[in-house]
Formats: C-alpha cells, structure tokens, sequence
C-alpha cells in the first residue's frame, strides 16, 4: 500500500522510486486504484467509459504506469467487462 501512488516514471510518492524498483504489488495496486477512480460514479464526477479509461491507461503507459502490466490489462480487458 505504501508505494501504490509511485509512478513508473519516478515522479510519484512518497519516495520517488522508479520503475521496477517499486515493488510489483504496488505496481499492480496503481493500477488497479486508478482504473476503479477513472470508472467510478462520484458525487462529484461522472465515471468514465471504458474506451476513454483504457486510452487514459495508454497515454499514462511507461509514465504513471508500469508498461508491461498496461499490455497484459488491455489484452484481458479484451475478453471481460467490467461492469
């Protein structure tokens, strides 16, 4: 939990690890956090769609997210829903 709001490219917190050094289920938890705020009904926001937040995913790919777990969310995100 301590490390899931690091960013692959090294300008997240608290410590400002990079890249594999964050450890891996931390890795997994940033994105997974973020997929659940990009989807997610709010009072304050409407969630986004599917298509939106998987291309938010691949714009943040190698900066915010670790590159090899983006490829291996898409391909499942191929075959399942969400919803």
């Amino acid at each position: 939990m301590k490390y899931h709001h690091e960013r692959y490219d090294g300008h997240g917190y608290p410590e400002g690890l990079k890249g594999e050094t964050i450890p891996f289920e931390s890795r997994i938890l940033c994105l997974a956090d973020s997929w659940d705020a990009m989807r997610a009904k709010r009072v304050y926001k409407i969630g986004l769609n599917k298509e939106v937040a998987l291309n938010e995913m691949l714009k943040n790919k190698g900066r915010q997210f670790d590159p090899q777990l983006v490829d291996q969310w898409l391909e499942f995100m191929k075959y399942h829903s969400d919803d």
